[in-house]
């Protein structure tokens, strides 16, 4: 009987207990709720900031503003990276496709541009915040999409010299100057002229010369493997200028130029 007793007080409060183990725990946002019902293309048609933007203004929970931001460029980087590795397969599966010899030195860029990349971002003062961060892994992405976008223009051209913009390293793209400076090189626009790739030289410059020196050293042999490392177009040279100085910039300066998606 004594059993018996146990047995029913046991059918009677399992039911309870049951719903209170399997009960839904609270879940954090997942990434394609933060897409906001928008498809990748739809997103990566807004420029970063302004896709930010909308997004705290539509996501509608209890997270703080620096919150949601964070969630948007998260948001966006995952599209951007999702459209150049559809790209990136693409072009393997055709004869215009990247060499080895250039994915290798993708490879090495993107190496020496994290390398850069976490140094920069604790040299300034004070170092930089989460967002600054974010917004800089989302910036970086632009240089393995431009990679892969020099075969696809290549694979629709007939010019058999249209290769990527960062071809395999060579022993003359050894001698590239990393070294920032007021005086052009040789045949380049003259101080004064409105060259981007010159303005953007002189003000990276001017950001590293403001820090202190036991800080500017590792900072200028970091970005000279950078820009020493491989050939590459000017369009790129100036993207990776602009991204230094990006990365370099204090919260209340006017940025140098404006973002690059």
């Amino acid at each position: 009987m004594k059993q018996f007793l146990l047995a029913a007080i046991a059918l009677c409060i399992s039911p309870g207990v049951l719903a209170q183990t399997t009960a839904p725990k609270p879940r954090a946002a997942s990434s394609s709720r933060d897409q906001l019902g928008m498809t990748c293309i739809q997103i990566l048609a807004l420029s970063s900031a302004d896709w930010v933007s909308q997004f705290g203004e539509n996501a509608k929970d209890a997270a703080s503003t620096e919150q949601k931001k964070l969630r948007a460029i998260a948001a966006y980087g995952k599209c951007y990276d999702t459209r150049t590795d559809r790209l990136a397969a693409s072009l393997a599966r055709s004869a215009a496709g990247a060499p080895m010899g250039a994915l290798g030195s993708l490879h090495d860029l993107q190496q020496a541009l994290d390398t850069f990349t976490l140094k920069a971002l604790a040299a300034t003062e004070p170092p930089a915040d989460a967002l600054k961060t974010a917004y800089a892994q989302l910036y970086e992405k632009q240089f393995r999409y431009g990679f892969y976008q020099t075969y696809e223009k290549h694979s629709k051209s007939s010019d058999p010299g249209a290769k990527g913009a960062i071809p395999a390293a060579s022993p003359k793209a050894a001698s590239a100057d990393p070294a920032p400076s007021t005086a052009p090189a040789p045949g380049s626009t003259p101080p004064g002229d409105t060259d981007p790739v010159t303005l953007a030289k002189n003000h990276f410059g001017e950001l590293l010369d403001a820090l202190p020196e036991d800080t500017e050293h590792p900072l200028h042999a970091a970005f000279g493997d950078i820009v020493g490392r491989s050939q590459m177009s000017a369009s790129t040279r100036l993207a990776i200028y602009r991204y230094a100085i990006f990365l370099l910039e204090p919260p209340s300066a006017t940025p140098f130029s404006p973002p690059p998606f």
